[in-house]
């Protein structure tokens, strides 16, 4: 079938590419068919990824078993190496005739579930034999988990190498899937049957002659399972709008009863489990999809509808996944721009690609050691990161790239277009420059390069601060300091009070340095979105006015003032070679001020035992100069009692927005909020505080952090189901509660008969 391979009406679609052509009689006779009858030559494409879970390979035995049973299906005449000659079927596909999201017939609507119910027909001896690790018949929870673990052997892993990186910087973590098989639930047993697994709007073909109206074609994806998920996916897939959701359940439940009625059983509580199965895994195949729309020359235009597509992709596996911040198409954008100008540098053999372009901030000049060919390099290594050299923190993007002749690095660029709740106050590369030059024995990264690449993103590339023999990223003391890294930053944090670092201290308005952290968070407070003062106020927190005046009902000694990290949460510590020293990264929140509150700050943010705690305050207040430290014992509980109060408002702004609960710094702290609160109510004398800790209106803030709350880990106190009381999680729970009903309109005949 050569000839037939290279002419033809040529139709591509996501995983073949179809050739219809006309037989010569030579090939007519080798296939026992009339010369000049047409066939479709399928070849299956190779230059798109493998984004699909396959039962069968090929699709030949499915067609067989189909055929003794007068289903209209193609017949297999010839097969060759990656593909095969299929007879042709007569008609139009229906996504010609009607397009995604278009409102379908409901006489169509009644053919598509007979078409699903028919199969039921289909016995499971004539079907080709199934893997050895496919779930007993019935078993309904088995199928749907067997479902997640191909989805994350066949689909995510399989394409993780090359888009992993990508897919870490859109916000999809590599446990994502892993994490959503955890919470598979009981679903009612039901009969297995042949499932097509891919019913849409292209794989219907409409008859010219009328009968039978409709044709099923593609059955690459074809399974053996709960035949609730083929109707899952034909929901999904076939874009219907919303408001046909529960016509086409009712007829998928009629159809289906009248030719075997246990099957559908448990309709209700285990449809949107299938369906959230469906969205989750989609996410890769519409991403990968996406991207693979530019080619090496695209448009603005083109990359625009791409990015609109990325975040549909995203938006649609938000809630199953419990993807967070999905980013807007704006902020896209420039991920998939670098990520395929990058590929095209690679494919064509380049170190880097000339079409990486990038103009200095005049503010930082490049040192001797790193020119404008290091950046170029690291810009272009940066687009095609794997996923174990790509990190989402609460505000930047960092990616860890080698550059020959110089070494390891690490570009940041912002995150999104979120602005971060708590304010900043020095730019980070002054700062860093300053601790260079000053000779300080603090240990930073050296900031190299400072700019905005193509579509206006600032970066900032930096020099890696881990160790070298670390596999998968820097190494953070996210248990707590090390004896040797308890001294060592008590050591840089009093080297950090040098007046060799020549900073430019912020405008404090004239206030002492207490009075204005109390101002700051007085501006804070006020400015939290909406729903999160509503919710603040209903637990029992002031509002900024009144929080102002509490604060300053305390204050704390005048003492001299040097540079402060302001953020020395376990994250930006990074532990070196020796395991007795640490580099301090991110100095995003660095500010002018009393260094106690550094160190306050620090054991606020990071696991401590009283032992630790008491041996940091004595180190540090022996070797500090007498100047910085006077009266500071009675002071720390009063910085103590601000970082409480802080906490409380940031992570409550966090819960209700969903903003930052990818960052682990953030999930630590929102997983021990009951806590947080309680102290904070306290500290501020409010009015019956303990009792307020446990109010019900928070419940209000974690309708998509339960799961969140669990990976927090720490104490019992972060699980969202103790916070927001029995019942308030289905999915903490793994019940099968009847909450598809409320999402899919389901009529209240549809679990028991066709009514």
């Amino acid at each position: 079938m050569e000839r037939a391979q290279r002419s033809g009406e040529r139709i591509s679609g996501h995983h073949n590419v179809n050739h219809v052509v006309r037989l010569t009689a030579e090939e007519a006779d080798a296939v026992g068919f009339p010369p000049d009858s047409k066939v479709m030559v399928r070849q299956r494409r190779k230059d798109v990824a493998s984004v699909v879970i396959r039962t069968w390979e090929p699709e030949q035995g499915v067609l067989e078993a189909l055929r003794p049973h007068e289903e209209p299906v193609p017949q297999v005449l010839e097969r060759f190496e990656g593909g095969a000659v299929h007879s042709y079927l007569e008609g139009t596909p229906f996504s010609s005739i009607c397009r995604n999201g278009e409102p379908v017939e409901p006489q169509l609507i009644q053919a598509f579930a007979e078409l699903l119910a028919d199969m039921a027909r289909v016995p499971e001896s004539a079907l080709p034999d199934r893997p050895p690790y496919w779930p007993r018949n019935g078993d309904s929870r088995g199928f749907l988990r067997m479902l997640l673990t191909q989805a994350e052997e066949q689909i995510r892993q399989v394409n993780w190498p090359e888009f992993g990186g990508l897919f870490v910087a859109l916000g999809v973590p590599e446990n994502a899937l892993r994490l959503h098989q955890h919470w598979a639930p009981s679903l009612t047993p039901r009969p297995f049957q042949l499932l097509h697994g891919d019913l849409h709007r292209g794989n219907v073909i409409v008859t010219h002659d009328g009968w039978p109206r409709l044709l099923l074609v593609d059955w690459e994806l074809a399974t053996y399972g709960d035949p609730l998920h083929d109707l899952a996916v034909h929901l999904v897939r076939m874009d219907y709008p919303r408001g046909q959701w529960p016509e086409v359940i009712e007829q998928w439940h009629k159809a289906l009863w009248m030719v075997q009625p246990e099957a559908v059983a448990g309709l209700e509580s285990d449809l949107a489990h299938y369906i959230d199965f469906e969205r989750a895994q989609s996410v890769y195949p519409d991403v990968i999809r996406a991207v693979g729309t530019l080619g090496k020359s695209f448009s603005q235009s083109d990359l625009e509808q791409a990015a609109e597509e990325v975040h549909r992709a995203l938006a649609v596996a938000r809630e199953p996944l419990r993807l967070r911040n999905v980013l807007p198409a704006s902020a896209i954008e420039p991920l998939l721009y670098r990520w395929r100008v990058a590929k095209d540098g690679r494919h064509r053999g380049k170190v880097f690609s000339t079409s990486i372009h990038w103009k200095r901030d005049k503010r930082l000049d490049l040192p001797g050691d790193f020119g404008p060919e290091h950046v170029e390099e690291a810009l272009w290594a940066e687009g095609l990161a794997p996923a174990s050299h790509v990190f989402k923190g609460t505000a930047h993007l960092g990616t860890f790239v080698d550059v020959r002749g110089f070494g390891r690095v690490m570009v940041r660029r912002k995150v999104g277009t979120v602005s971060p709740i708590e304010p900043r106050f020095l730019d980070e590369h002054a700062v860093l420059r300053a601790i260079e030059e000053s000779g300080a024995k603090v240990s930073v990264s050296r900031v190299l390069a400072l700019g905005t690449s193509d579509l206006g993103e600032q970066f900032t590339i930096q020099s890696y601060a881990g160790r070298p023999s670390d596999r998968g990223g820097p190494q953070h003391p996210v248990h707590g300091l090390l004896p040797g890294e308890v001294s060592d930053l008590v050591g840089q944090l009093c080297q950090l009070a040098r007046p060799e670092i020549k900073v430019r201290p912020q405008d404090m308005g004239g206030l002492g340095f207490y009075p204005w952290l109390c101002r700051q968070l007085e501006v804070l407070v006020g400015g939290l979105a909406q729903p999160a003062k509503d919710l603040a106020a209903r637990l029992g927190l002031p509002d900024a006015a009144e929080l102002k005046a509490r604060l300053l009902r305390h204050d704390v000694h005048q003492r001299r003032h040097g540079l402060l990290h302001g953020d020395l949460n376990p994250w930006n510590l990074v532990r070196r070679e020796e395991r007795t020293g640490l580099t301090l990264i991110d100095w995003e929140m660095a500010m002018v001020g009393d260094p106690l509150y550094d160190l306050v700050r620090h054991i606020h943010l990071t696991p401590t035992t009283r032992e630790v705690r008491d041996r940091m305050y004595s180190r540090w207040s022996q070797r500090m100069p007498a100047d910085f430290t006077r009266g500071w014992e009675r002071d720390v509980p009063v910085y103590q009692g601000l970082e409480v109060v802080r906490s409380a408002y940031v992570d409550l702004e966090r819960l209700v927005t969903g903003s930052s609960l990818d960052a682990p710094n953030v999930k630590r702290a929102v997983g021990s909020y009951t806590t947080t609160l309680r102290k904070a109510l306290v500290w501020l004398e409010m009015p019956a505080g303990t009792e307020q800790a446990a109010n019900p209106y928070l419940a209000l803030a974690l309708p998509h952090a339960d799961h969140d709350m669990h990976e927090a880990g720490g104490a019992g106190e972060g699980c969202a189901c103790r916070v927001t009381g029995a019942g308030s999680s289905d999915r903490c729970a793994g019940s099968n509660s009847g909450s598809s009903r409320r999402q899919y309109g389901f009529s209240s005949s549809s679990s028991s008969s066709p009514g």
